[in-house]
């Protein structure tokens, strides 16, 4: 997400970390990067100003704890915390959430993978439709729910055209399930028959959350909206959508910051399970090349239960054979797109620049490799040594490969292992800063 402010972002860490004193000329260049980054983001002018003028004060000023480097990265991710926002409580426990936000923000959608979130975490959620006026709301959103098998009620289920009625006879039907969800009725315009229908729904129901639904895409019109629908119905939370196709969503997230408002939630794909809750230490960490293993460890534990604990022991004993990789592939495929993992792994200056073909040009890689190692034996797995010309030779023609792309697969195997090796011992890394889970990796990128 955000893919042009995340790569400046990095490129700024990257100077830092590299460079053989922190003075004026460096602060100044990178802060420079940092205003150009945060500009093109759609980030409001006057608070980039405030924000780069807080960072080059704090940069030059302040008597560092840590040493230079850790204290001016530490002030860049303490500032960019304040600009993105807070993030708003979303307890795991029974509740009537209510879904508002104008036509073409991703509510209907966002509805289905709010409840997907909610059955990851081991809840029973059912959907309510209370949109009679676009007649493809409720086909679409029982559509998605049936893919994920969750229950869904609309006026067919109760045959009431009255919206406070079908919301009643679908709170009543779904009384046993632990999360209510309602998709309301979205317009081209905060129009006041819109707002007095949510208002009334909102009153009988009285939902224990109210998320309003904005498209990453509107940029700084966000703070507009979010405070139009809080002073309506008072809203508990934001969900942005569509933050993998637009550079407009440093606008918005910082426009919604501006407000009362707190973000529950990003959309950050098309498929149901690109939905994610929204903590701003994790963002920015990620934004700035310093992973987020924990969330890749939450969703390990999600995706693959049992095989959760193998996937951390990997990452932190750094002990790496072709069998531990092959799991991992097993392990990766199951867990969702490539591009958003690669987004967890502390990488530091590493350079992965890549597009969306490359992407999958790597997640087809990946499915080669499992085919190739399904063609050695156990102890070829066990010790990736021992494999010789020989042996190279029966790996290929088994697996309907190439010697070379065997080849391919050992370099790739001894990369893995030495990237975990230098995980769990720490090196070529700056220390932990205190207070923040952040590791960053001092390995220059490669000059083209």
């Amino acid at each position: 997400m955000l893919d042009k402010l995340s790569s400046s972002l990095k490129e700024a860490v990257r100077k830092i970390a590299v460079s053989k004193r922190i003075d004026k000329r460096t602060v100044d260049e990178v802060v420079r990067d940092l205003q150009r980054a945060l500009i093109q983001a759609d980030v409001k002018i006057a608070l980039v100003k405030e924000l780069s003028a807080r960072v080059r004060e704090r940069a030059l000023t302040e008597k560092p704890v840590l040493n230079p480097r850790e204290h001016v990265i530490k002030v860049l991710y303490e500032e960019l915390m304040a600009i993105i926002g807070r993030s708003v409580e979303v307890p795991l426990a029974p509740q009537k959430i209510m879904m508002v936000g104008l036509h073409g923000s991703g509510k209907t959608s966002s509805c289905a993978k709010l409840a997907r979130y909610f059955q990851n975490k081991g809840l029973k959620p059912a959907v309510i439709c209370a949109d009679i006026y676009r007649p493809a709301a409720s086909a679409q959103l029982r559509q998605l729910c049936e893919a994920i098998n969750v229950p869904f009620f609309d006026s067919e289920s109760c045959g009431q055209t009255d919206v406070l009625e079908i919301v009643k006879a679908g709170v009543s039907e779904f009384e046993r399930y632990d999360i209510k969800i309602i998709d309301t009725a979205g317009r081209h315009a905060l129009e006041s028959e819109m707002i007095e229908e949510i208002r009334r729904i909102g009153e009988e129901l009285k939902p224990e959350q109210r998320f309003l639904v904005l498209d990453a895409s509107i940029g700084q019109q966000a703070s507009v909206q979010a405070k139009a629908f809080d002073d309506a119905i008072g809203i508990t939370g934001i969900i942005i959508t569509k933050m993998d196709g637009t550079a407009k969503g440093g606008g918005a997230l910082s426009a919604v910051a501006e407000t009362n408002s707190g973000i529950a939630f990003l959309g950050t794909g098309e498929k149901v399970d690109d939905f994610e809750r929204f903590e701003p230490d994790r963002f920015v960490s990620r934004m700035l090349g310093m992973g987020d293993i924990k969330s890749l460890i939450e969703m390990a534990e999600d995706k693959l239960k049992a095989e959760s604990k193998e996937l951390e022991s990997a990452f932190r004993s750094g002990k790496f054979t072709l069998n531990d990789l092959y799991k991992q592939l097993e392990a990766l495929r199951k867990m969702g797109p490539f591009k958003k993992l690669v987004q967890m792994l502390p990488l530091g200056g590493l350079d992965i620049d890549l597009d969306d073909s490359a992407y999958q040009v790597t997640e087809d890689k990946l499915k080669k490799f499992r085919v190739i190692m399904d063609s050695m034996t156990d102890e070829e797995r066990n010790e990736p040594k021992i494999i010789g010309g020989s042996r190279l030779r029966r790996i290929a023609m088994g697996s309907g490969t190439s010697t070379a792309e065997v080849n391919e697969l050992l370099k790739y195997h001894r990369m893995m292992q030495k990237m975990m090796k230098s995980f769990a011992s720490g090196r070529g890394r700056i220390p932990m800063m205190r207070g923040m889970n952040i590791n960053i990796p001092l390995k220059r990128k490669r000059k083209r």
